[in-house]
Order: structure tokens, then sequence, then C-alpha cells
């Protein structure tokens, strides 16, 4: 067995919110090899999310699975990458699409004996999926050994650039918003628009009527009259956002899809202080940067899903299947006002 202490390779080709729970893995290798992983993943928001974490060397990235590898110059160059850093231990996080990542790392060099696949694990099965993957960190690869009983707290960990918070700073500036509280509202997720620009209202458990979100977004201002509310999203929902914003006839609220990076987005949440989204990455992300947060259920689990922050008390949650419920419009408006009164809010700064 080969007992020198390499870089560990981290296979994940998740969305946002996957991407943030996998951080408590990537710390935990951190400590057992010695050196923080490489992660190997599909989507190039995994850069900027990760951007100065001392847990993640460099972010590699596959581009398309369902691209022929012979028409496909990304995974060309890939290849060279991973076969010049030589043979290591390399943990698969992924169950699905498993034989095209075979091929490719096999034709990296790499061996059977360097691939572990959690897939091949039930042992590391956990209701939570950070708890899966701390259970799925402690295992070695069949020939590589890394420290035994390494300990890391089961929370995710997100870092911010110097530069991003300047980028933030100046940002809010522009605005006149400098010295205002915060608040981010944040109501899509990746099914409230599909091609073609229309709204994703179809099978889309996590959406909610306009007029329940107006009436948080009314909340929200009534509890911190202060504050400036801003409605988080993409470009393709900054009309939606926009016409949300106008609904609310608040003055305070603002929708900001159409100018707000990945980087810009981590930034704010790192200030804000509190959070209203329904179940999608940057629910995790905030939760992830403590900010305090209610996250909104449609027909997912909040039992795995649960946005995890090393502040207890300061998320909270509603609907789910936990709650017996499929989707978001079974959560009523007044149900959702009445725990965000409640969450413990994060003192100004």
């Amino acid at each position: 067995m080969n007992r020198t202490t390499p870089r560990p390779l981290v296979v994940r080709c998740g969305a946002l919110g996957d991407m943030v729970l996998l951080t408590p893995l990537l710390a935990l290798l951190h400590r057992r090899y010695g050196l923080p992983p490489d992660v190997l993943t599909s989507g190039g928001w995994s850069a900027p999310l990760y951007a100065g974490h001392a847990d993640v060397h460099q972010v590699l990235l596959t581009g398309s699975r369902r691209r022929p590898y012979w028409l496909h110059p990304r995974q060309w160059q890939l290849v060279r990458t991973l076969a010049t850093a030589g043979r290591r231990p390399v943990y698969i996080c992924d169950e699905l699409a498993t034989g095209p990542l075979a091929r490719l790392l096999h034709r990296a060099g790499f061996r059977d004996q360097d691939l572990l696949w959690v897939g091949e694990h039930p042992e590391c099965a956990r209701t939570h999926w950070v708890d899966r993957w701390l259970a799925f960190g402690a295992l070695d690869a069949p020939g590589w050994h890394g420290v035994a009983n390494a300990r890391v707290a089961p929370t995710p960990t997100l870092f911010i650039r110097e530069s991003a918070q300047g980028d933030c700073a100046r940002w809010l500036a522009r605005r006149h918003w400098s010295h205002r509280p915060l608040l981010l509202l944040h109501a899509g997720n990746k099914r409230t628009f599909k091609r073609g620009g229309g709204r994703g209202r179809f099978r889309d458990s996590k959406a909610w009527p306009d007029g329940r979100w107006i009436a948080m977004l009314r909340a929200m201002h009534a509890r911190v009259p202060e504050a400036v509310i801003l409605l988080t999203g993409t470009p393709p929902e900054q009309p939606w956002l926009a016409d949300l914003a106008q609904g609310s006839r608040l003055n305070c609220v603002h929708a900001i899809g159409n100018d707000l990076p990945l980087a810009r987005l981590l930034a704010l949440q790192s200030r804000a202080l509190g959070m209203v989204s329904v179940d999608t990455g940057p629910a995790h992300s905030a939760a992830a940067l403590g900010c305090p947060i209610l996250v909104l259920y449609g027909g997912a689990s909040a039992e795995a899903w649960l946005p995890r922050t090393p502040n207890p008390g300061t998320v909270q949650w509603l609907g789910g299947l936990d709650a017996g419920r499929t989707r978001l419009l079974d959560t009523g408006v007044d149900e959702a006002i009445a725990a965000w009164n409640t969450l413990p809010l994060r003192m100004p700064t």
C-alpha cells in the first residue's frame, strides 16, 4: 500500500447547494492528507464559490459529460492536467453518470485502487448530506492511507475574499446603501424559469403566489423599517423580481437579479441581518456564512437538506416532507410571517 499523503481529489458534479454541503468533506480530507484537495466538478459557479477557500487547492471543470470525449477539447486538457499531477486517492461523490467519470479518470492514469465510490459504501448512508460526506471522508481508497480519526465540525464553511468584499462595498456605496441594514429574499429556484423565458409553475413544488411573496416583503419591512430589502436571483428572473418589488409598494425593496455575480451574493449574505429563501443553493451559502435564514420547503425533506450554520438557532424552516407537505403552496403566508418574526437576526455592525 502507498503510504505517502498526496493531494486528494474530490469529484462532485452538483448544484450550488450540493457544493456548499460538500465543504465539511473537503475540510476532513485536508486534515487527513495534509493538503487541501482538488475538486473536479461540472458547475462553473464552483470556482467563485471556493475562491480563497482554505480547504480547496483548485477547481477543475469537466464540462458537459454528455459530449463524446473525442469532441470535447476541455476534457482532453483536463485529462492532461490530472495525469501530470499523478495518481492519488479519489473520492467520487456522484452516483449518476459514473461510467463517463470512470472512463475520464482511467484516461488520466488512475487505477481502480485509487478510486473510492460513495455508491459502493452503503455504510456511509446518512439522513443529512453533510453527515454522509463525513462518513465517506473517513474511509480510505484501497491503495491509499490517510490519517485516521481526524475530526471537523459538521457544518459547511465558506470564505469571502477581500476583493469580493471590496467590490460589494463599492456596489453598495454607488446605490447609497452603505449605511443601511440589509435583508435578503430569494424567491426563485432552478425551475422558476424554463427555456424560452416562461415561468416554470408546472411541477414546481417550490412555487408560491406573488401575493404571498409581497406580503412577506411587507412583513420584513415592518420588522426592520430602516433596512434595504434586496430580491436576489438570476438575470432571467429579474423582470419577475422587479414586479414583486413594484407590487410591494415599498421604496426600500429592490430587485438585483441582473447585477448579482456569485461573489457579490456571498458578500451580501455575509453582511445581511437575515434572509428568507426557498429551499435552494443560496439558502445553503447564507447559512454557511452565518446569515440567519428562514427556509421554505416544497417537496424536499429538511431532515436531509436543512442548511447548516456555525451559529446555532439561526436557521428556521417550514413545509416540506417532514411537515407532511409536498409543495410550498401548502404553507400559508401568515405561518411564514410568524416564523420570520421569531428568527433571531444578526446584529447590525
